[in-house]
């Protein structure tokens, strides 16, 4: 299979915090890879390298071969042409319509008449469902619209990636479902590429194929959805045969209030942390910011 993406030995250090901390990855023409971990493991800051808008402090990062750490703004500006991002608010123009959002792309990177971007417009709208509410502006939909609408305005260019920022973030759980639907739709119709940063664990075992699981900046397992299922459905007592790195995995797959991550922020000693002394080792925060 086909590498769309590959990421080596990436490192990102923002003055004396380590935020990624050297992360392999190939992702795959055609699958879709899911991004997860906790807050402030460093998924934010990853995708943010992979569409080109942060460089490693060292490593590569390679999109169909071209390295982006080493294209300038006009050489980045064409590999950006090969993606779409739908962003974790739909992030929509609140002064234009659904259609104009939609259209914008088209208008701003090609050169196609009038007639043509709106027969175009019309049908992204309605691989995602919306055609019928091309004129409305974004204070007039939902927040599942918003990101229908969103998702639309990322195809525009038919990319050949989509990267998708919290798709299920701030929905309801009927809402969140479809867009998952959505997404799989999508993905087996138009063959693309997809990454998917998440912490939400029912959408990230509906539409996964692979799965990255990311902890203080590094790749802790990078394996298929049904083997991190196995893990996830560990009895207890087959758990407490595990490695440490797994026992944390199903953890936080599993949302157990219970396990290595809480333990781990316990460990920390709040006395000395509230009155600054002791060990400053012992005062890092249990999970890294990345923000």
């Amino acid at each position: 299979m086909s590498v769309a993406i590959e990421i080596r030995d990436l490192v990102r250090v923002f003055g004396k915090q380590t935020v990624l901390n050297g992360i392999n990855l190939d992702i795959h023409e055609g699958e879709t890879m899911v991004i997860m971990g906790g807050s402030g493991c460093g998924k934010s800051t990853l995708l943010r390298h992979l569409i080109g808008s942060l460089k490693p402090t060292s490593g590569t990062i390679k999109l169909f071969g071209h390295d982006l750490s080493s294209l300038d703004e006009a050489g980045l500006d064409k590999v950006r042409s090969y993606f779409g991002i739908l962003f974790q608010s739909g992030a929509l123009f609140n002064s234009m319509t659904v259609a104009e959002n939609v259209a914008l792309p088209l208008r701003e990177h090609t050169e196609l008449d009038g007639t043509t971007i709106d027969i175009m417009v019309k049908i992204k709208l309605e691989q995602v469902g919306l055609r019928e509410h091309a004129e409305k502006f974004p204070s007039q939909i939902s927040g599942g619209m918003k990101k229908r609408a969103g998702l639309a305005r990322a195809l525009a260019l038919d990319p050949r990636i989509l990267f998708y920022d919290e798709p299920s973030a701030g929905l309801d759980p009927v809402t969140s479902a479809e867009i998952d639907q959505l997404m799989l739709d999508l993905t087996r119709k138009l063959g693309v590429t997809s990454v998917v940063v998440t912490h939400e664990m029912d959408s990230a075992f509906t539409i996964a194929d692979r799965m990255v699981m990311l902890d203080k900046g590094r790749a802790l397992r990078v394996d298929t959805r049904e083997n991190f299922d196995a893990l996830r459905k560990t009895s207890e007592a087959d758990a407490a045969k595990l490695s440490d790195t797994d026992r944390l995995i199903r953890q936080f797959l599993r949302g157990d209030a219970q396990g290595p991550i809480t333990e781990r922020k316990a460990a920390t000693n709040y006395a000395e942390d509230l009155l600054n002394t002791g060990n400053a080792a012992a005062r890092i925060a249990a999970i890294t910011p990345s923000r």
